[in-house]
């Protein structure tokens, strides 16, 4: 049992402050008591610390401090050892009891993610699993491929670029040719006009009515594309239409196009592939025209992408093979989802293109007028594919297709992914076709179409261009989509009034607009009179080393020889 604890006696001092000075005064207080000095401007922490735990002298007799050195003990202060009268028990194993107390403030730690979260992990062991090794050894497989690509570029920075080595004018710029205005796409994206809404002066053509089950179509349940081969296309100019003529020789409007040409002008910011557009000032009138075999009749394919095409003519996905084989697409997709039961929507007149006995293609034409000034009009033709009866209320469908060549250039299979992720396909089309889609756009903003409708269809092996199938089909608003691709209404029709206004300023005669292959602008030029005419034909390339469509034999000028077909027609009717 431990014995009590006597403080004894303490002096009193009647006469001030501390101890008495007389020497005679008794204490029981221990003689040699240690005592450690201070100041009050010394920050005391602790006055005892409970917490610290040494090893126990018992269990290790080599830990007990040695008494007979006061300076080999950390606590020699505290060792009453010296006062055996005062304190009879204690002794050299009573000063492990006995602790400084460490006023040094603890080490601060190394704030940081790394130690925060690794300082307990350390005692345990790092398991490395399989499922570990194989993701790392997948990001060294993907490192390697990265430094690949790398090395690859670098190597051929000393090449010509893909703009220099692919794109080239679509007409041959003729020395006699004499460049009036060059203008930068810059200061189109500052413009903006607004029209008022559209009347209709004329419909003509028939439309059949689209197939619905087309809706429903998957990539597991694809339909093979069917070749249309005695249904007449035709894509015929501005001046060429007997319609646009008629309407012109009584003063309907001042200025004439057609949809796909005021489509081409709208977008223009949006190009990157060279293109040209014929224009004729007759007397107070403006007429815009295309070319025979002009690039406006075919369509572009991966033209904004940033990766690049194969560059030989021959090669099935060329620039130029790729367009036609979209062109050859279009036309077919555009018949197949129909439902061919002869019944027909017919309009005020029959189609003004096609000979008595012809078969036809499902089209209605619809000559539209705008008003862009208090004294000048806008005529324009424009086309829309199929009609749909829903809860008797009729509404105009326009009908295109994307076509895929080959996953490996778009990185989107779409096999795999339009049935769970068709935004992500759409996306990738907007980001390598945003020209072609801008301009489906625009084409059926013009008619006034109440559906736009896209169909996605896809080779059956990537290196067959002759046989595709139809993926799936999707609806769109044409309002709701332009706003979706940033297409803005105002700014179209503000870059159709800037031209408009700066071609009425010419003289009578003809011109042509051509966007330059490797440069975001258009130029325009003042060319002769007989120019584009048949002894004064501007081609690409001679007709030995153009592509031909992808088809049989039996079909081998259908998609690219149509437009010159209907030319042909109209010039054996007239004479």
């Amino acid at each position: 049992m431990v014995g009590g604890f006597e403080v004894g006696a303490v002096p009193f001092n009647p006469d001030g402050w501390g101890p008495p000075e007389s020497s005679t005064a008794t204490t029981t207080l221990p003689i040699n008591a240690p005592f450690a000095p201070f100041s009050r401007s010394e920050k005391i922490g602790r006055i005892a610390d409970w917490t610290r735990n040494f090893p126990s002298t018992a269990a290790n007799p080599s830990n007990r401090p040695s008494s007979g050195k006061l300076g080999a003990n950390s606590d020699a202060p505290f060792d009453f050892s010296l006062d055996p009268d005062a304190f009879p028990l204690a002794n050299a194993d009573g000063d492990s009891s006995f602790r400084l107390v460490d006023a040094k403030p603890p080490p601060r730690p190394k704030f940081g993610p790394k130690w925060r979260f690794n300082q307990h992990r350390t005692q345990l062991p790092q398991r490395r699993d399989e499922e570990v090794e194989a993701r790392r050894r997948e990001a060294e497989k993907e490192r390697a491929r990265r430094d690949r690509l790398y090395n690859l570029n670098r190597s051929n920075q000393n090449q010509p670029r893909r703009e220099a080595a692919v794109f080239k004018s679509s007409v041959d710029i003729q020395p006699e040719w004499n460049m009036l205005d060059q203008i930068p796409f810059s200061t189109f994206s500052k413009l903006s006009f607004s029209v008022p809404e559209p009347e209709d002066l004329l419909m003509c053509g028939g439309l059949e009515y689209y197939d619905r089950s087309f809706d429903r179509l998957t990539p597991k349940n694809e339909r093979r594309l069917e070749r249309f081969k005695n249904r007449n296309f035709f894509k015929v100019t501005t001046t060429d239409d007997p319609v646009i003529r008629r309407l012109a020789n009584e003063d309907k409007a001042t200025v004439f196009a057609t949809d796909t040409i005021l489509a081409t002008l709208m977008c223009a910011p949006r190009s990157v592939y060279s293109w040209d557009i014929v224009i004729q000032r007759v007397g107070n009138k403006l007429f815009f025209d295309k070319r025979d075999g002009s690039q406006l009749d075919l369509l572009s394919v991966h033209e904004t992408s940033q990766e690049p095409l194969p560059e030989a003519k021959d090669d099935i996905n060329s620039a130029y093979s790729l367009s036609v084989e979209a062109a050859y697409i279009n036309q077919n997709f555009s018949q197949q989802v129909l439902v061919r039961d002869g019944n027909k929507l017919t309009f005020d007149e029959p189609n003004p293109f096609a000979n008595e006995g012809d078969e036809v293609a499902s089209v209605a034409y619809r000559y539209r007028r705008w008003k862009l000034d208090d004294d000048m009009y806008l005529v324009a033709r424009c086309e829309v594919q199929s009609v749909v009866e829903i809860n008797k209320q009729r509404s105009f469908l326009t009908l295109n297709a994307l076509n895929e060549f080959d996953p490996k250039y778009s990185g989107v299979d779409w096999r795999q992914k339009l049935e769970t992720q068709r935004g992500a396909v759409l996306a990738t089309e907007l980001k390598n076709n945003a020209n072609k889609l801008a301009k489906w756009t625009a084409q059926a903003l013009l008619a006034s179409a109440d559906t736009m409708k896209l169909g996605y269809v896809s080779r059956v092996h990537p290196r067959d261009h002759f046989n595709h199938v139809v993926l799936a089909v999707v609806g769109y608003k044409p309002k709701d989509f332009a706003a979706q691709i940033n297409l803005n209404t105002s700014n179209m029709w503000g870059i159709i009034k800037s031209i408009v206004d700066l071609c009425m300023k010419l003289n009578e005669g003809k011109y042509v607009l051509v966007k330059d292959p490797s440069k975001p602008q258009v130029r325009i030029y003042e060319v002769p009179p007989d120019a584009f005419e048949n002894d004064y034909v501007e081609e690409p390339l001679p007709e030995e080393e153009q592509v031909q469509p992808p088809a049989e034999d039996a079909e081998g000028g259908e998609a690219n020889g149509v437009a010159n077909d209907v030319d042909d027609k109209e010039l054996e009717a007239q004479t």
